[in-house]
């Protein structure tokens, strides 16, 4: 028997004043990790926000671990899904505390507003733990740095044990020392599938098996990672003329011509 797909879209299509996202068919297999690379303004946060039901769609279908939009109960289903964003860092309150952060994980809301039994308390403690900032269990979350604030909002997404985590350009922000801490630190995470957007080959560490390249809202080239990191294929994503390095697992852009 085969896998249920954590993610399966089918002709996804959203069409607000022009057309956003056209057609989109890309299934996440269990034990995937992938990386939705594209330019600004290829639709790569329309399409989280879509799969996570934060934003309607115009068109297909979207299953989520085998259970189809409108069919089914989606903010429990949401609550599966763990979502690391600076649009929801800029929503948290900078007295509450790290700790308090995570917990809101498992209740799927920003700020506490029911009252966390002990056992709860403990996980997240676990959890602050497991991703090295036990440290920052009482600090206020307008203390922290922009990289301790990712790192924490990973921390929240485990609190519900989720069978995805997606991160939406999460080293935007980010200095090159912190950026390069924060991808180490990824490459390190155990348990859920990840899928990411960004821009930036740099990015993607080796622990991302796959690559869905968006240009203009439709799907350029979705596959394993090896199979859309050429030349060709990324010039055609960046409509500029591009080569493509790698070196110690790593990929990186360089512009020849743009």
């Amino acid at each position: 028997m085969s896998a249920t797909p954590i993610i399966d879209l089918e002709g996804l299509c959203v069409f607000k004043a022009e057309t956003i996202l056209s057609k989109i068919t890309w299934k996440v297999m269990p034990g995937e990790n992938w990386v939705i690379l594209g330019a600004n303004g290829a639709g790569k946060s329309t399409l989280l926000h879509a799969i996570t039901a934060y934003d309607s769609f115009s068109g297909g279908t979207i299953r989520i671990d085998g259970h189809t939009y409108g069919e089914y109960n989606w903010p429990e289903l949401r609550r599966r899904i763990g979502i690391v964003s600076s649009e929801l860092e800029a929503r948290i309150r900078p007295a509450e505390s790290a700790l308090d952060v995570v917990l809101g994980g498992y209740f799927a809301s920003l700020g506490l507003y029911d009252e966390p039994t002990p056992e709860l308390y403990e996980k997240a403690e676990d959890v602050l733990t497991s991703i090295g900032c036990s440290y920052l269990k009482n600090r206020g979350w307008g203390c922290l740095s922009q990289g301790e604030k990712r790192r924490v909002m990973i921390g929240r997404a485990l609190m519900i044990d989720p069978i995805l985590i997606i991160l939406d350009e999460p080293c935007s922000g980010l200095d090159p020392v912190a950026r390069e801490r924060f991808l180490r630190f990824l490459q390190d995470l155990k348990g859920p599938s990840l899928v990411m957007t960004t821009h930036h080959l740099e990015d993607i560490m080796p622990n991302f098996t796959h690559c869905l390249a968006l240009k203009g809202g439709r799907v350029l080239r979705a596959g394993r990672l090896e199979e859309v990191m050429h030349e060709e294929i990324i010039s055609e994503l960046f409509d500029a003329r591009l080569s493509v390095t790698k070196e110690n697992d790593r990929y990186k852009l360089n512009i020849i011509k743009i």
